[in-house]
């Protein structure tokens, strides 16, 4: 596990103005108590020493996050990565907004839909209890019915549209944000080993602080390795969900343009041909079986 996996979410959690206050009488169970239970916890090594190296480098990631938030602390930057995933979080948001967008017209398409279907079979049901009106309750009937049909076409491309943004979003491009936050907490251990590192050669050269010295470095080297490693990672990753992104969205913007403009000029034939271009299929059996959008 990174020494900085928990650093980040101590700092953001809130904690109380004050500390609760204890009785002596607790206080002396405690004191009783501390001995027994200190031995359990702490760790130690197999020479017998405690070990607490984890603690030290989730202090020492700390420190380093305070430093940098205080403006006292130097960061490692790289501009050009650094402004990817900038882009690449404020388009999460872009996208995100798009996905809701189009769930609510599928939701009000849904409804007008199953609106114009009932609209049908009541025109349907007066042209046949009506003789002087039966031709244009006839005709309306056909024309809601068709209408409806169209509809739950559209209504198809749209939820397929929502499918494979909501993929996009929520998996592709969340599982590179991912190793954008292991690449993060990558950078904040090496800065500050690269800090200790600094400091000590800033002072004295001695018999007791060259072995401090040499551990330092060791410690600084592995992490620099693992900061580079993950910076080549996410680098990667950008990449590559740029060339899926762009082939994914060029797909769907032009099946979402094709069935909206069908649909409003009322081209059957080319609505129909949209959703066979892209392999689209609706759940309609027949027209006497449940629709699909009733099975939804």
């Amino acid at each position: 596990m990174s020494d900085c996996s928990n650093g980040t979410t101590a700092l953001g959690a809130s904690k109380p103005a004050t500390e609760e206050v204890k009785s002596d009488s607790e206080e002396s169970i405690m004191a009783q108590e501390s001995p027994k239970n200190s031995a359990a916890e702490i760790p130690v090594t197999s020479n017998g020493e405690v070990d607490n190296s984890h603690e030290h480098g989730f202090n020492r990631c700390t420190r380093q996050i305070i430093s940098e938030k205080l403006g006292r602390g130097s960061r490692t930057v790289d501009l050009e990565l650094e402004a990817q995933i900038d882009i690449l979080r404020d388009n999460k948001k872009k996208y995100e907004n798009i996905l809701r967008l189009a769930q609510t017209l599928s939701t009000q398409l849904f409804q007008m839909v199953h609106t114009q279907k009932q609209l049908g079979d009541a025109f349907a049901d007066l042209s046949l209890k009506s003789l002087e009106l039966h031709e244009e309750f006839g005709y309306n009937a056909d024309t809601q019915k068709l209408l409806a049909k169209n509809g739950e076409t559209l209504l198809g491309a749209i939820n397929f549209f929502i499918a494979s943004v909501n993929t996009l979003v929520n998996k592709t491009i969340e599982d590179t944000l991912m190793t954008v936050k292991q690449y993060e907490s990558a950078r904040i251990e090496y800065d500050a080993y690269r800090t200790d590192l600094e400091e000590l050669n800033l002072g004295p050269r001695d018999a007791n602080t060259l072995p401090k010295i040499e551990q330092s470095q060791h410690l600084f080297q592995a992490h620099k390795e693992k900061y580079d490693k993950m910076r080549n990672d996410v680098s990667i990753k950008l990449k590559f969900l740029e060339e899926n992104k762009v082939k994914v969205l060029h797909n769907q913007l032009v099946l979402f343009h094709n069935a909206i403009a069908a649909y409003f000029a009322g081209n059957q034939k080319q609505l129909e041909q949209t959703l066979k271009q892209f392999h689209i299929k609706l759940k309609t059996p027949g027209v006497d079986a449940p629709s699909w959008l009733e099975e939804q």
